[in-house]
């Protein structure tokens, strides 16, 4: 399983609601689509909840690499964020473990994401097994829907991403609004999106 971020930053003085009515109108588009475990689609907004700037930053959870090339370069989606924001440089890290929370069954209002660099472990193993425990620890907080776990052996930084019913006001990392959560590995059938993703 792969998790991909990628970060639009917008103009300070960039109308939000226009984001919002996209995802609005198109963020069904992956409610369905194979291979995806979920996308986040998230924003932050300059001045609200710590953020200093206006950005779109989806974050999926691939659970089949394949759906994700699919994805960005086969047609399926990207190529509508390409046209309207500019390519994106996206993140990927694989996964090491995910985990429930006990507000799963209510739709999240926030993510927090919290990156860390590896550096002091000369060993992967040891550093899995931390991010594994930081997991466990995490998902057995009040209002946490669900977390992500993963390291990217490229830089050797791992990401523990969560989202959450009600985000804690003292939260390390970078706090996002959750517009719209599309979960197809939860749905009964998946499928091809029908139009371009948001």
């Amino acid at each position: 399983m792969i998790a991909l971020h990628y970060e639009i930053t917008l103009p300070l003085d960039y109308d939000m609601g226009i984001v919002r009515e996209r995802v609005a109108t198109r963020g069904h588009a992956l409610d369905h689509y194979a291979g995806l475990g979920f996308k986040a689609y998230l924003i932050r907004e300059a001045g609200v909840n710590g953020s200093p700037v206006n950005q779109y930053a989806p974050f999926y959870h691939w659970n089949d690499p394949a759906a994700m090339g699919r994805f960005l370069w086969g047609g399926d989606g990207f190529g509508g964020i390409v046209r309207d924001f500019g390519r994106p440089s996206g993140q990927t890290w694989t996964t090491v473990a995910t985990g429930d929370g006990d507000s799963r069954g209510h739709d999240p209002a926030f993510a927090t994401k919290v990156t860390r660099s590896l550096d002091g472990f000369s060993d992967p193993e040891a550093a899995a097994t931390e991010i594994r425990a930081a997991l466990a620890a995490q998902q057995a907080r009040p209002g946490v829907h669900s977390v992500v776990a993963a390291i990217d052996s490229r830089t050797w930084e791992s990401v523990l991403f969560t989202l959450w019913r009600a985000v804690p006001a003292d939260e390390p990392g970078d706090v996002f609004q959750v517009l719209h959560l599309s979960t197809p590995s939860t749905s009964a059938a998946s499928t091809e999106p029908a139009e371009p993703a948001a």
